[in-house]
């Protein structure tokens, strides 16, 4: 599943559209066994993969990255979701579109993040949703929205800068997706400008 495109595929018109899943914390060990985990997820297709962060900035917040390799996560694991008929660059003028719809700065831990945006992306290309697990802590955080901290409630508008999470193994990370320096310059967020040939990218420097 490296993102090769098979030449049965090429020749049929049908592209697979791979999910790749990441810890974002290694309890996810202890935990995925019951349905839960804190993940963060991307769509793999045509040989790159596309997934959503947080930044400061009313723009776009999709980015593209080499596959099974995002910046700041863990590979976990890859699922098939299924096949699109768009070729390459149909679906580069279908993907710069729909980076429009997710800014940055629209980012929100429980209702809209990089989970929900492989969600939209995979049901748009398929026609089916990725798995249910991948996002469940998001859904739990949606049905409790009264009992969670009030930057993360479903009704503020901070979407950026939550609670750094502190973990048994002495680790501490924040689950947003934010764009960090460290990590940005690996990342590159998808313009909004009209559509080219050559590329659809541009590289975030720090």
């Amino acid at each position: 599943m490296g993102g090769a495109i098979s030449g049965g595929a090429a020749a049929t018109g049908e592209y697979p559209v791979v999910l790749n899943v990441y810890d974002l914390t290694p309890l996810n060990n202890y935990v995925h066994w019951c349905g839960l985990g804190i993940f963060h997820s991307a769509v793999e297709v045509h040989g790159s993969e596309y997934s959503f962060g947080a930044h400061d900035l009313p723009t776009s917040g999709v980015f593209e990255v080499e596959p099974k390799s995002c910046p700041g996560f863990l590979y976990r694991s890859s699922i098939f979701i299924g096949h699109t008929s768009l070729h390459p660059l149909e679906f580069r003028d279908f993907i710069q579109r729909m980076a429009s719809e997710y800014h940055g700065d629209t980012y929100h831990l429980i209702s809209k993040n990089c989970n929900h945006f492989t969600d939209d992306l995979s049901t748009r290309l398929t026609g089916k949703p990725i798995p249910g697990w991948v996002n469940r802590l998001a859904k739990l955080g949606a049905f409790c929205n009264c009992l969670l901290p009030e930057s993360m409630r479903l009704e503020s508008t901070e979407t950026k800068n939550l609670t750094d999470y502190h973990f048994s193994d002495d680790s501490n990370l924040t689950i947003n997706d934010h764009f960090d320096d460290d990590d940005i310059e690996d990342k590159h967020l998808l313009s909004e400008s009209s559509v080219s040939e050559n590329a659809i990218v541009k590289e975030v420097h720090r």
